[in-house]
Order: structure tokens, then C-alpha cells, then sequence
């Protein structure tokens, strides 16, 4: 075979290598599909005990929102997962140790809040890596559970995450509360209407990737979400006392 010939043979067969490799990549965000995730991948989805709703937090910590949320917690003797992104924690180490003296559970975002699915295998590890690293020299012990940005995985973030001793955990439900037009009853509507025993809550201590200011609408949904819970009977915690 001629050198051209073997050029072209090998530029056909990556014109068919190459969206093989690009679909098995995406395949995973077919999880980003709630509906279908809450139904077939309970695991990925937090599905836990019966009569527990695991509460989680994305996108701190955030010095101007965070302690809010840490000072209502507090008065209700309520802790929670607080998902945050590696480069916000280097930012702000006291306010991580005071999440931790608080009791509250520590998991990572990744580092910055940017999408895997536009990330390779290498950069998705160094991602991970980078943000656990980082969260578990400032609390002391490395976090174990990593919710992906915007919830979306990928394989590369499956593999790394293995690798890196890390278990993913989306959200049965959600708030929507980084939209502009939300609202303190728009965010209690909307995650009530999916709640669920053995179900996993999503809101944001942080405006990071939001609306500005949208976490006064989650802060001010947050003493009726908890009522709410109460009501139907439900103990509310992280996702350690999750089962």
C-alpha cells in the first residue's frame, strides 16, 4: 500500500471512529433526563430511605450568601450536602471549616462550574482531581460525592470518578431556582411537586451561575420546604443519613 493510500484509509476510518467515540462520550446524559433517571438509575438519582429527603446545595460556598443558609440550617437543627466547586472553597477555606464544624456534609462540583461534555477524558480527571484535592486539604478528609455541573455526565466523568474513589449523586428533585423570574413560592411549588420519600433535593446557596440575587428566592422558600417535610412526615438531612 502507497503512503497516500494509507493516509486515506486512515482518515476514513477516523471520519468513522470519531462519532462512535463522540456518542459513547455523550451517552450518559441521557441521565440528565429526570423522568427517566429517577426511574432506572435511583442510585444516580439519590433515591434513599423512605422516610428521609436528602437537602444539597450547588454552587458555593459563597461568603456574601452561604452563612445565610449555614445561620437557618442552624436555627431548624438541619444538616445538609453542600456540592462546591473547588475554586470557590480555595477562595473562601474558614467558610468551608465552618460548613464542616456546623456538621455538614462535603462534596465537590468539580472545580469550576463548566460542562463535561465539552471536556476530554484528561481534563475531566484534572477537574475532579483538582477540586477533591483541594476540598479535602482544607476540611481534612476527602470528600466521596461529586455531582457534575449542570448535572450532566459523561463517560469520562463516570471513569474519572471511579478512579478518584468519588460516587455521583444528581437529584430526584429541584427548585429551579436560578432563574430569573423565580420566586420564594415558585421555588417551593416547583420542588414540592416532585417530593417524594427517599428523594434528593436541589437548590443553590450561590448566584455563581444563577440569576443575580436568585438565592434570596431559595433562602426565602426554605423554612416552608422544611414545614413541608415535617408535614408529611419526613426527616430531612444529608445524603449520609440518606441509606
Amino acid at each position: 500500500m502507497t503512503a497516500s493510500r494509507a493516509f486515506r484509509a486512515a482518515r476514513r476510518a477516523a471520519y468513522v471512529a470519531l462519532p462512535v467515540l463522540a456518542a459513547a462520550h455523550a451517552a450518559p446524559v441521557l441521565s440528565t433526563f429526570g423522568p427517566l433517571r429517577n426511574r432506572v438509575m435511583p442510585r444516580l438519582s439519590g433515591q434513599g430511605r423512605t422516610d428521609h429527603v436528602a437537602l444539597t446545595f450547588d454552587d458555593g460556598p459563597d461568603p456574601l450568601s452561604t452563612p445565610f443558609f449555614l445561620r437557618q440550617l442552624e436555627a431548624r437543627r438541619i444538616h445538609a450536602t453542600f456540592f462546591l466547586l473547588g475554586s470557590a472553597a480555595r477562595r473562601t477555606p474558614d467558610l468551608v471549616r465552618e460548613m464542616v464544624a456546623a456538621g455538614h456534609e462535603i462534596a465537590i462540583h468539580g472545580w469550576q462550574h463548566r460542562p463535561l461534555l465539552l471536556r476530554g477524558p484528561r481534563a475531566t480527571y484534572d477537574d475532579l482531581a483538582r477540586a477533591r484535592d483541594t476540598v479535602g486539604e482544607i476540611t481534612g478528609t476527602a470528600p466521596t460525592l461529586f455531582r457534575p455541573p449542570y448535572g450532566v455526565m459523561t463517560t469520562s466523568a463516570h471513569l474519572s470518578a471511579r478512579r478518584l474513589n468519588l460516587t455521583p449523586v444528581l437529584w430526584t428533585c429541584w427548585g429551579e431556582d436560578w432563574r430569573a423570574r423565580a420566586t420564594p413560592h415558585s421555588v417551593l411549588r416547583t420542588v414540592t411537586a416532585d417530593l417524594r420519600g427517599g428523594g434528593t433535593v436541589l437548590l443553590h446557596d450561590s448566584d455563581c451561575t444563577s440569576a443575580p440575587g436568585s438565592w434570596q428566592n431559595t433562602l426565602g422558600a426554605l423554612p416552608r420546604l422544611l414545614d413541608t417535610c415535617d408535614e408529611r412526615g419526613l426527616r430531612v438531612g444529608p445524603l449520609r443519613e440518606h441509606g
